[in-house]
């Protein structure tokens, strides 16, 4: 009770907060998008909270055969009657937010904090809540990407082409018929592709894309569907990107609008990139269907570097070349309308080589060469034991390795069992989470071996019948593994580190509304929270800069306020605007030691205190605009908020102008003129890691 009095409290404090600071929450923008889901889709989230219609029978006596029946449902009723905070940007969305990556569409979830390291081959990687990367997992078509080695996932690695939705779940989401991996992070990206959808007789659809922009880019992708038989059905993606991304930036030498400038052009950021991606999927039958799908990334950049004063030239001459591959596989049946079964399989191999030729050591450079590899597998059954009561088991192993100089093995068994329970005007979700874990090296500095249990609880309730206002809460505790660079990194001294132990505390609700037709839709959700982190891994240099030790370091708070808020207004016939803005409050202290004055309460190093998003689309024959907004007040680049470590606070514009032409033989030609960082505004997201200024990309797509 407390933790909820302290909840409601923020809630008002950070209202109060935002109605005197920050003016930007009145750009709105908003975005409507739909997804098909098939009658027979409750093999794969049973006892959704989807609205079902019954067919009444006006003869008993007869059975009327129907064909297979669609049902449409927006994205957004799914955020609605979420029980933990959801959000969904569809691939219609997407196409409207002026956006290249994974990772700078995942900037427009409230709540994210995505570490940009500047230009297009810079590491990106998403904090949710100000809990960290690492505790964040990231979903590719329902199977979790991994990375032992550092515990994080480089989403800048992962093109829009080919995706058809991105979501965010906090705590976790409402399909308790998943991996057990699933249930095993503080939140969860899921990145869903495209799947075969063939209308009438064709057998091919396809789509060429060729971007070209500022700074040397050119991306081109191929994207085909082609169906084999009516049992079976494949998919090719193939796409290259590269670019000399030496954009120009301005140096400030210090921390006044007096101090000396200069221009600068940023150095060693050239980026090649090559993704494929195949995969074949069987429709045996309307309750049996499966995949196999196969994945090859291979990436050769520069390591831009800090930007140094008077010697930007020689700042950086670091490179990296990075090669992943993984092959999965998805099989799932419906046995009766009480049973449901699915399994999963996956080996994953990466590599990654890194030079630096500057090294002031004997041999004149650093070279690192590291192999990781993971054989994982899983198997999940549903069991719907009543009308409105259903209940899961899942259990998960993996086996991952890292070829370095200790050669870490870890083994983790991971089990889980959960239920649901689902009413018109009530939905209510738990479950119980076991982890396992062994782990052997060759020192002795392998981390204790673990077996810990992890609850979550979580329900929605409607308690109006004709207004769609909800009310939700959710409580998860998690934990989180050191990762091998944090035992094994030949540059540590490591000691035996404790697991990061997290308990999430959410309170919300959420409102939905249409007004007649010229308002099909209204969204607004807002949610409280309060994080604790006991046992934060830190790293930090203890002898000189290349010796480093990683110890647990106490205590993390975090307070904070989410809002969203989403419309479209149906201006006329063929004019439809589209409008949405997120808003994020976010109090993260350092709450280790009440002695250390220095950085006792303190804000965490780049998590700002307020920060939001904000896009409007406006649709006409003629043309199609969109605009989208990016926003953050001032972040620390420390431990200590002096103002010497305080990075100012900026604003990113973007604006687009479309055009489709419906071209004969069902060929659609679209053509897309984007301008980012509209204001050309100089700023930094990690500092003295500048971020592009002004810049033209251009994209012309023909999809058949």
């Amino acid at each position: 009770m407390q933790v909820i009095a302290q909840l409601i409290f923020l809630f008002l404090q950070a209202i109060w907060f935002d109605s005197k600071q920050i003016d930007c929450m009145r750009i709105l923008n908003f975005q409507l998008s739909k997804t098909r889901i098939v009658a027979f889709c409750s093999i794969l989230a049973p006892f959704s909270v989807f609205g079902q219609q019954q067919v009444q029978k006006p003869d008993t006596s007869k059975v009327y055969s129907i064909t297979e029946v669609t049902v449409t449902e927006l994205y957004r009723d799914t955020e609605i009657r979420s029980s933990a905070p959801l959000q969904v940007l569809s691939a219609k969305q997407i196409d409207k937010l002026n956006v290249l990556q994974v990772s700078d569409a995942v900037k427009y979830f409230s709540g994210v904090s995505v570490k940009d390291y500047g230009g297009i081959g810079g590491l990106k990687t998403v904090s949710v809540r100000s809990l960290g990367a690492n505790h964040t997992a990231v979903s590719y078509d329902g199977i979790t990407l991994t990375d032992c080695q550092t515990g994080q996932i480089d989403i800048g690695r992962f093109s829009l082409d080919n995706v058809d939705m991105l979501s965010l779940s906090n705590g976790q989401s409402d399909n308790i018929f998943q991996p057990a991996r699933l249930f095993a992070s503080a939140s969860v990206l899921n990145i869903k592709t495209l799947t075969p959808k063939f209308e009438g007789n064709k057998k091919l659809n396809g789509k060429v894309t060729f971007k070209d922009g500022s700074f040397g880019l050119f991306n081109h992708a191929l994207w085909l569907q082609a169906k084999i038989n009516p049992i079976l059905s494949a998919t090719l993606s193939a796409e290259l990107l590269t670019a000399d991304g030496e954009y120009p930036y301005l140096l400030e030498y210090g921390l006044s609008s007096g101090d000396s400038t200069s221009h600068e052009t940023r150095k060693n950021t050239d980026v090649h990139n090559l993704r494929l991606e195949g995969a074949l999927y069987a429709r045996f039958s309307e309750k049996e269907s499966g995949y196999l799908k196969s994945y090859y990334y291979n990436s050769k950049r520069g390591l831009p570097g800090a930007t140094v004063f008077y010697n930007v030239e020689n700042s950086s001459s670091q490179r990296l070349e990075d090669e992943t591959f993984f092959t999965q596989a998805h099989y799932e049946k419906e046995f009766s309308k009480l049973w449901a079964f699915q399994t999963n399989a996956k080996y994953n191999r990466g590599t990654m080589h890194y030079l630096d030729p500057t090294s002031l050591n004997a041999a004149g450079q650093t070279v690192n060469n590291y192999l990781q590899q993971e054989y994982y597998g899983s198997a999940s059954a549903l069991f719907r034991a009543f009308e409105n009561l259903s209940f899961s088991a899942s259990t998960d192993g993996a086996i991952t390795s890292l070829d370095a100089s200790t050669t870490p093995v870890r083994y983790t068994w991971l089990s889980n069992i959960a239920a649901k329970y689902v009413r018109n005007n009530i939905l209510a979700t738990a479950s119980m989470l076991s982890t396992v874990t062994h782990e052997t090296a060759k020192s002795d500095i392998a981390i204790e071996n673990q077996q810990r249990f992890s609850p979550f609880f979580s329900f929605t309730i409607k308690p109006l019948e004709k207004i769609d206002l909800r009310l939700r809460a959710f409580y998860k505790n998690i934990f989180r593994l050191p990762t091998f660079n944090d035992l094994y990194y030949f540059k540590s001294e490591s000691s035996r580190l404790k697991p990061e132990d997290t308990n999430q505390y959410n309170l919300g609700l959420t409102y939905s509304s249409t007004i007649d037709n010229w308002l099909p839709l209204f969204t607004l959700t807002a949610d409280v929270y309060h994080n604790d982190i006991a046992n934060k891994i830190v790293a930090y240099p203890t002898k000189n800069a290349a010796i480093w030790t990683t110890v647990n370091l106490g205590k993390v708070t975090v307070d904070g306020l989410d809002l969203t808020a989403e419309t479209t207004i149906s201006i006329s016939k063929n004019i439809g605007l589209a409008l949405g803005t997120t808003y994020t409050y976010q109090r993260a202290l350092n709450a280790t030691d009440p002695n250390d004055a220095g950085t006792y309460n303190h804000q965490l190093p780049y998590t700002p205190r307020v920060s939001g998003s904000g896009r409007a689309a406006i649709e006409t024959p003629w043309v199609n605009v969109s605009y989208s907004l990016l926003w953050s007040g001032h972040r620390y680049a420390g431990f200590q908020n002096y103002a010497e470590n305080r990075l100012p606070g900026y604003t990113d514009h973007s604006i687009s102008f479309s055009r489709n032409f419906q071209l004969k033989h069902s060929i659609n030609l679209s053509l897309n003129i984007e301008m980012l960082n509209l204001l050309n505004e100089n700023y930094a997201i990690v500092r003295f890691f500048p971020m592009p200024g002004r810049s033209i990309r251009s994209t012309l797509a023909l999809k058949f």
